[in-house]
C-alpha cells in the first residue's frame, strides 16, 4: 500500500509529460503549416505580379508601336 501513491504520481507526472509533448508537437506542426501556406500564398501572389506586369509591359510595347506606326511616313 505504501507504493501506491507514488505509482499513482508517477502516471500523473508521465501523462502530463505526454501530453506537453503533444501539445508542443501541434504548435510545431502548426507553425510548420502556417508558413508552408504563407510561402504558398507568396508564391502565387508572386506569380501573378509577374503575370501583370508583363502583360501590362506588352500593352504599353503595343501602344507605343501603334503611334509609332501612326506617326512614321507612309511610302
Amino acid at each position: 500500500m505504501a507504493n501506491e501513491p507514488s505509482t499513482d504520481f508517477s502516471k500523473v507526472i508521465g501523462s502530463l509529460s505526454e501530453n506537453l509533448g503533444k501539445i508542443a508537437q501541434m504548435q510545431i506542426d502548426l507553425i510548420g503549416n502556417g508558413l508552408k501556406t504563407a510561402g504558398s500564398a507568396f508564391e502565387s501572389m508572386n506569380k501573378i505580379s509577374m503575370d501583370i506586369v508583363s502583360n501590362v509591359a506588352n500593352a504599353v510595347n503595343q501602344a507605343l508601336q501603334g503611334v509609332s506606326s501612326a506617326i512614321a511616313p507612309k511610302k
